[in-house]
Parts: structure tokens; C-alpha cells; sequence
């Protein structure tokens, strides 16, 4: 089969490997698309120690079941479905909590083993999900980000008739103003340094915040923590977002959001950065980490993406299999009005 293969920092090509072969619980499936992941830019950089190459990445995928272990349950042949690809134990404290995504057992594909940038991958049978009838195999590949977005949702807790801030369009962001919009939030602000980006959130309900150094010479722009006390009458947002993850962003946040409010930290593009502390006490803010999603979000988001609750369209790019490399620089350097790329084996060329 064919397979991309990310072989070091910032190269990507198409090799030929040997079909995967399922063990007794595990099934075989086919490619039909695989999206590129945000965490999955920083491996193809190298900045990320989760991912060594040469490996095969792609954890946000839909196909089709080709092969079924023995013990796959009532998975068969023809199905087609999506696949939470954070395995767990089902039996630590954590499992327990319904915190599954926070196993210390935690294995992700496409990091401890192959993914589905390929035309085939083989996973564990029970985070398999068929997909909901007439649910397409396009609209499955999403269920994996959209989990995300329900889980900052879930975090964010009643957040009815009040206001929130996110920063960061990307498809993280779009999908956590996707999420507070179906939990009842009124007004929420959107900001991002990318205008084609900011322009999605505008699209898609938010209130768009265009900071100092977006678009074209870098000029202009809007204070982000002014802009949100002037349009709440000085109080600030009850609830944040940071889905970028820079000393910066974080601190911002920190400044938007209200006494007694809370922020929701998603992004991880700085591993470590200087926190507020002083503020974060005196205005006793509640300081969460999201971090994926637990089985029942992933579930949850599957019910959800197929009740048209949340869409990533018209900013979707289907490209094939071998122009993936090509596809992550773009998203490094210069993502524009994309949301999603999702990587077709099928297309693939090369």
C-alpha cells in the first residue's frame, strides 16, 4: 500500500509498506480521509517528542472496514466508520472518571502506531464507530475535532446568555465558538492574527477582533483585552478560550475574562510560558486545561456532527495522499481561509 511518511523534520514522502493485518480485536480499515491535525504540524516540525519518525501519522480519519479480527465485536466487513484514536484501559481512575483521554495507558495512532495517512491502518476494534446512517464518510472524518470542541464546551460549563472570548480561528477555535453557541452563549469574540481566518469565525457567528500585526503590513489592529471590557462595560467575558497557546494569548485571556470567571487553556504551541498569577488570584479565575476529549465527547460529537450542529464548510481542502507535505507547509506558513485539509489515499499520486 501506499503510505506518507513523515522521515524528518519538515519531509514528508509516499513510500510502499505491507498492508496492516488486524489482531483478534483489532480491524483493517480503508482510508477515505484523513484530516491534518494542529498537534501533527509541530511533529513535521520536530517540536513535538510524542512523534519520531520515520512514522506514518493521521489520527482524524474515516474509511471503510476491509478486515475484522476475530474478537471485533458486531464490527464487519463494509462498515463504515470513524475511530476515537486515544485508546485507554477502561480501568484506571481516571477511565473510571470518564476522564479516558487522561489514561496513563493512553496510546494515540498515528503516534505509538502507524496512522491513517495511508490507505489502510489497523485499530483496536473498541474505539471503532460506525457511522451514523446516512452520515457521509467526509462529514466522519471531523468527528475527531469536533470531540475537541465539545469537550471545551462541556468545560466551559453554563456558559446561557453570557459572553465569552476565544482566540484562535483555526479549527479548534471555530469548533469551540461552534460549541458555546449550542450551550446558549450570547455574544462571543473571536480573535486571530490571520484575516482570511478571522473572516470563518465572522462567518460563523463570532464576533471578530482583528489584533496590532494582522493582514497586510502589519498594521492597525484592535487591542484584544480592550476591545472585550469596552463592549462589556469594563467587566470582561465570563468565559475565555485560548486555543493558540502562547505566553501571550494566555495572558490575554487572562486580562479579557471577568472576576470570578473562567479560562479554558486548549492551544499548546509553547510548551511553558509566564502566567498572571497575581491576577488570576485577585480576580479568582477558574483555570482549566482541555486537553482532547474523553470517549463520551468523541460519542457526543459524532451525535452532534450528524445533527448538523456543527461544519468546518465551505473551508475544507480535499488534496491527495502525496501533496500532504505540500499541505503542511502551507498550514505552518500561510493557512488562509482553510479549516480543515483532508488528505484523500484514493486522489493519491506519485
Amino acid at each position: 500500500m501506499r503510505a506518507l511518511v513523515w522521515t524528518a523534520p519538515e519531509k514528508m514522502e509516499i513510500q510502499e509498506q505491507a498492508e496492516p493485518k488486524p489482531a483478534a480485536d483489532e480491524v483493517v480499515i480503508r482510508v477515505a480521509f484523513a484530516g491534518i491535525c494542529g498537534s501533527e504540524l509541530s511533529g513535521f516540525l520536530g517540536h513535538n517528542a510524542l512523534r519520531t519518525p520515520p512514522l506514518v501519522m493521521g489520527h482524524e480519519f474515516s474509511g471503510e472496514i476491509v478486515e475484522a479480527g476475530r474478537d471485533a465485536g458486531g464490527l464487519r466487513v463494509g462498515d463504515a466508520v470513524t475511530v476515537n484514536p486515544l485508546t485507554y484501559c477502561g480501568e484506571c481512575r481516571t477511565c473510571r472518571m470518564g476522564l479516558t483521554q487522561l489514561c496513563p495507558e493512553r496510546r494515540l495512532v498515528g503516534a505509538h502506531r502507524p496512522g491513517a495517512f495511508a490507505e489502510y491502518v489497523s485499530v483496536p476494534a473498541f474505539v471503532t464507530h460506525r457511522l451514523p446512517e446516512g452520515m457521509s464518510l467526509r462529514s466522519g472524518a471531523l468527528t475527531e475535532p469536533v470531540g475537541v470542541g465539545v469537550r471545551i464546551g462541556r468545560l466551559a460549563g453554563d456558559v446561557a446568555g453570557e459572553s465569552a472570548l476565544i482566540i484562535g480561528a483555526g479549527p479548534i477555535g471555530l469548533l469551540a465558538l461552534q460549541a458555546l453557541q449550542l450551550a446558549g452563549a450570547d455574544r462571543i469574540f473571536i480573535a486571530d492574527l490571520d484575516p482570511e481566518r478571522l473572516a470563518m469565525g465572522g462567518a460563523l457567528g463570532g464576533i471578530t477582533i482583528s489584533p496590532p500585526g494582522s493582514g497586510p503590513g502589519a498594521a492597525g489592529g484592535e487591542d484584544v483585552v480592550e476591545a472585550v471590557k469596552e463592549a462589556t462595560a469594563g467587566d470582561g467575558v465570563a468565559v475565555s478560550v485560548d486555543a493558540v497557546g502562547t505566553g501571550g494569548t494566555r495572558s490575554q485571556c487572562v486580562a479579557a475574562t471577568r472576576n470570578a470567571g473562567t479560562l479554558i487553556l486548549s492551544g499548546l504551541h509553547e510548551e511553558t510560558s509566564p502566567m498572571p498569577a497575581a491576577a488570576i488570584i485577585r480576580q479568582e479565575l477558574t483555570v482549566r486545561g482541555s486537553f482532547a476529549y474523553g470517549a463520551a465527547d468523541f460519542e457526543d460529537g459524532l451525535d452532534e456532527l450528524h445533527a448538523g450542529h456543527y461544519r468546518l464548510d465551505p473551508w475544507i481542502v480535499e488534496a491527495p495522499l502525496a501533496e500532504g507535505g505540500d499541505w503542511f507547509m502551507r498550514l505552518i506558513h500561510n493557512p488562509g481561509n482553510v479549516s480543515k485539509v483532508l488528505l484523500v489515499p484514493d486522489r493519491c499520486s506519485g
